[in-house]
């Protein structure tokens, strides 16, 4: 089947960020992938999105659907046929929507778990909390605006971080038969606030069997509002194993 081209608005797109020792990251990703380092720290993250008026492009916005919707995933780089190229591996999709599990790797690029939604949103903080069906995964956050990036090592400022996501814009999760199923977002706008994590925690970054204490830390959180967007199907590509990484 060939995939159409998705048109949606990101009604908030909380994106959780963790500092992660590299060779942690690297035994986590399929060839030809690796790292994408960030002053010497690969980056991880959960990616906290509601998505609103989700259709083919071709559709009008009043036949889009509404849903609640998580990724984690891993700063990437590979090499291209114009160099260097970027963007994000995720291992795991999970989503509120009975639809969207069951259009991912069919419809989208993407297999999509289903996970139950815990969200409370105010004008001055945001929680939101999953935990999927099949009982592997679960995460909980809450976070406030603020007026800076505080505390980050990962990224100077906000510019910087900006700068970092905007370059990630194609996404790659695993599919059947040894291949990368990919997706590319694109948008004509792009803002993102900082936000101070007041608790997180998540059974995918803090299990220790993926990362050995002290291989991943809390580091940021950025949050992006009411963004519409385009979400382009990529061709699907051959992945090779990876011998895991010494330490």
């Amino acid at each position: 089947m060939r995939q159409p081209r998705l048109a949606s608005v990101i009604e908030r797109r909380l994106l959780v960020n963790y500092r992660i020792d590299p060779a942690a990251a690297a035994r986590l990703l399929p060839r030809p992938l690796r790292p994408h380092l960030v002053h010497g720290h690969a980056v991880g993250g959960i990616c906290l999105l509601r998505l609103g008026h989700l259709r083919p492009a071709w559709a009008p916005s009043v036949f889009g659907l509404r849903s609640e919707n998580a990724a984690h995933r891993i700063a990437v780089e590979w090499d291209g046929p114009g160099g260097i190229q970027t963007g994000v591996y995720i291992p795991r999709r999970d989503s509120a929507s009975r639809l969207n599990a069951w259009a991912g790797g069919r419809v989208f690029p993407g297999s999509h778990g289903r996970a139950d939604f815990d969200v409370h949103e105010t004008p001055g903080r945001i929680h939101v909390a999953l935990a999927t069906h099949d009982g592997d995964t679960r995460a909980a956050v809450t976070a406030e605006p603020a007026d800076e990036l505080y505390g980050s090592r990962l990224f100077a400022d906000l510019a910087e971080a900006s700068r970092f996501f905007r370059s990630g814009a194609t996404g790659f999760s695993p599919g059947t038969g040894g291949r990368l199923e990919g997706i590319e977002l694109r948008t004509g706008t792009w803002h993102m606030e900082p936000c101070l994590i007041r608790a997180a925690r998540s059974s995918y970054f803090d299990d220790p069997d993926r990362f050995p204490p002290g291989t991943a830390t809390l580091d940021s959180a950025l949050i992006m509002r009411d963004l519409p967007v385009h979400w382009q199907p990529l061709a699907a590509t051959r992945t090779g194993h990876r011998t895991p990484a010494a330490g």
